[in-house]
């Protein structure tokens, strides 16, 4: 079956999952965990992302990702190669350490956001491993309800949506939490808790929401090319043939122009889909950047 392609849009966010080649555990010493939160910081840095909540489990990761102009691949490839290479020293192993590819899910409204957040945090307490989320150490929601600084993580962007005020929002944010685990606990008090918000606005996370929203692809690449197929009767088996044909490639700049114009799919996976390399297409492009004849 082929993989799914990867969608980029520019500001989305992301709920991104890495597990364990067969479920195996990720961490097996103490330490671990610490020389991830300092890989992930490193990415951040390089990649330009926000990170707005995360959760080490023991056999998988969750991260909620926002990038800006490059592709989550990047990050996600630096994040797992660092840290597999590093535990695989210590561990004396070879081979592949996560699962060969990473869970991607676009974010696409605020509520989603909200409960995405809830799911990540309360991941320790329905694995039953702990009874309150403040009792898991490797999360997020310690920076949520004020209880640890973590520069390296955004948590004004999601608390805004609960709250005016960082303790009204921190308060309906643990109610929230509540709500689905049936657990009822109070916020750690901070001597700030009054201020008003100060800094940046909620309208960029809906923004880039807004923007997920308007350029959700209404169609897969492979529906496409189908389309294609039908469109202009030529047959699939051709489009993929290592042989030249002029026709064929007129076909195939079409596709290329639709998967990108439509934010089905980049140059690179409709390229590896045809058999073709991006320069190939981006030739093809140039030189028939209108309607196949």
């Amino acid at each position: 079956m082929p993989r799914r392609l990867r969608v980029h849009i520019d500001g989305g966010i992301y709920h991104v999952t890495l597990r364990g080649n067969h479920q195996q555990d990720i961490f097996v010493a103490e330490g671990d965990r610490a020389l991830l939160n300092h890989i992930v910081g490193k990415a951040l840095r390089k990649y330009d992302l926000r990170l707005h909540a995360y959760c080490w489990m023991r056999n998988h990761l969750h991260y909620l990702l926002q990038v800006n102009t490059q592709p989550l691949s990047g990050a996600m490839r630096d994040i797992s190669s660092e840290f597999a290479r590093a535990m695989q020293a210590k561990l004396s192993t070879t081979g592949h350490f996560f699962e060969r590819r990473y869970h991607a899910k676009l974010v696409g409204d605020d509520s989603y956001f909200m409960e995405l957040i809830r799911y990540i945090h309360l991941n320790p307490v329905r694995a039953n491993i702990v009874a309150r989320p403040d009792d898991f150490e490797w999360s997020s929601h310690h920076a949520y309800v004020g209880a640890r600084a973590e520069v390296w993580v955004t948590t004004e962007f999601g608390l805004k949506l609960f709250g005016s005020t960082p303790s009204s929002a921190r308060t309906a944010y643990v109610s929230f939490l509540a709500s689905a685990s049936g657990l009822e606990w109070e916020p750690p008090k901070n001597d700030l808790d009054e201020q008003l918000w100060v800094g940046e606005s909620n309208d960029e996370l809906r923004r880039a929401t807004e923007l997920v929203r308007k350029n959700q692809p209404t169609k897969t690449l492979n529906e496409l090319i189908l389309e294609a197929c039908a469109r202009f009767g030529i047959e699939l088996g051709a489009l993929c043939a290592p042989t030249r044909n002029g026709y064929a490639s007129k076909v195939r700049a079409w596709i290329a122009n639709q998967a990108i114009l439509q934010h089905i799919a980049t140059l690179s996976a409709v390229a590896r889909v045809l058999g073709r390399s991006e320069a190939t297409l981006r030739e093809a492009i140039r030189r028939y950047p209108t309607e196949v004849e």
